[in-house]
């Protein structure tokens, strides 16, 4: 099954593949309108179609940002200047601090689609461990083990040790050891093309809304 978008998986790994061995301001220029055409300009419709299809799922008014191909390269050692993935952003501006975000990732090596928070605010932060060490946290952690049993990735803790006050073997100290809360189901080429782009993102999207809102109360 195709829809409006399937061109731009193909043709945003083939332009990324390429870009990873020619990542040159020179070289990019040349390709600038290659790349406005076949990436950017999709890209750009996908994240609109996305987002009334979020805010209809969500009942939440979604915003969206495609990420610019530029790297920031002031204070790395890397000093190549783009970056070799396509990666779009929808965010729902529900809590007090921060959003939930919504994201869609291409690159040369990887399709993924996942939501949740990458970092806690510091409140937020404070409300999550509060929620996952209470009577809500044995919910919260069989929602994570339901999402990740329809395949869904979750990233490793950002801490190595569970935090104070926290006695270090807490039952849930997996999820105490975490800055942030984002899970993601990685794809297949073939698996988006039998699906269609916009389906598959929702479907994942769908499969994501009982993390999202779980961390919602907590924003």
């Amino acid at each position: 099954m195709t829809d409006a978008f399937d061109t731009l998986i193909p043709d945003a790994r083939t332009f990324l593949g390429e870009l990873d061995t020619n990542n040159t301001r020179d070289w990019f220029n040349t390709q600038k309108a290659r790349y406005d055409r076949d990436l950017k300009a999709p890209a750009l419709l996908l994240l609109d179609q996305i987002a009334g299809d979020l805010g209809k799922m969500t009942g939440d008014p979604v915003t969206t940002k495609l990420f610019r191909p530029q790297r920031d390269v002031r204070f790395s050692k890397d000093k190549t200047p783009y970056h070799t993935h396509l990666h779009m952003l929808w965010t729902s501006a529900v809590g007090r601090q921060q959003p939930l975000a919504w994201f869609f990732g291409i690159s040369p090596d990887y399709i993924s689609i996942g939501a949740g928070v990458m970092g806690f605010e510091k409140d937020a932060l404070m409300n999550w461990r509060a929620a996952v060490d209470g009577p809500e946290g044995a919910g919260i952690a069989a929602i994570i083990d339901a999402v990740q049993a329809l395949g869904a990735r979750l990233d490793e803790p950002a801490l190595k040790r569970v935090p104070a006050p926290y006695d270090k073997d807490h039952p849930r100290g997996d999820l105490l050891r975490r800055k942030g809360l984002a899970m993601w189901f990685d794809l297949s080429p073939a698996e988006v093309e039998k699906g269609g782009l916009t389906k598959t993102i929702m479907t994942a999207f769908s499969r994501l809304k009982p993390v999202q809102d779980a961390l919602r109360p907590l924003l």
